[in-house]
């Protein structure tokens, strides 16, 4: 999964104060979205927010092939998780040469796995910005608060930091976004949506991270 949705989701949590991050929207309101949509409908919303999300995989591919020797970036992968592999074993063989001999590369090792990283990020610093910039300027115009409905509820995470879906006692708020119980959040229905097929795009493009 690329580096840029997790911190794109972690950066949402906090749109669930009033007003969001940058107090671009109604004090009143929690989350993305507006009351009066270019966008209306549950089914239309649904996919058009997945078809942004495939979009925008796309273009982290595209940019990650661009910035990105895939082929050094796979030799490194290869090298590291060999190392990693035989390391474990002779460990767990109570192997001390073993292991002695392949703590010796340690530093080496070390240094390569900065590499990768620093291969990986190197493509965030571009793809961060414009994700930021459509996810609260374009997103929220297109489309209503909530643009999804789940069969069940999504609130795996205790306490009250931030919902996937609306609850009961949201949907009888009268000043609340939410119209209907289970239904999804913008932010969170591109979330996820963007991780169901950043995957696939990754594989369809050979881009993957590798980690």
């Amino acid at each position: 999964m690329e580096f840029d949705f997790i911190l794109l989701f972690l950066d949402s949590i906090f749109l669930q104060e009033d007003g969001g991050i940058f107090g671009f929207f109604e004090s009143t309101k929690d989350g993305l979205g507006s009351d009066d949509p270019l966008i209306k409908g549950i089914i239309p919303s649904l996919f058009a927010v997945s078809g942004f999300g495939i979009i925008l995989n796309f273009f982290n591919a595209a940019v990650r092939k661009k910035m990105v020797d895939q082929v050094k970036l796979k030799r490194i992968m290869k090298e590291t998780r060999t190392w990693q592999k035989e390391r474990m074993a002779a460990m767990r063989a109570k192997d001390q040469a073993k292991t002695d001999q392949l703590n010796k590369k340690s530093s080496y090792m070390n240094k390569m796995s900065m590499e990768m990283m620093q291969m990986n990020m190197r493509p965030m610093m571009i793809t961060f910005v414009p994700l930021i910039l459509i996810f609260y300027l374009v997103l929220p115009v297109l489309f209503s608060y909530t643009v999804a409905l789940s069969p069940i509820p999504l609130n795996v995470i205790p306490g009250d930091f931030f919902h996937l879906t609306c609850t009961a006692e949201q949907v009888a708020d009268i000043d609340h976004v939410c119209d209907e119980e289970n239904a999804l959040y913008l932010w969170a229905w591109y979330f996820l949506s963007s991780i169901a097929f950043s995957g696939i795009i990754m594989k369809l493009t050979k881009t993957s991270m590798g980690i």
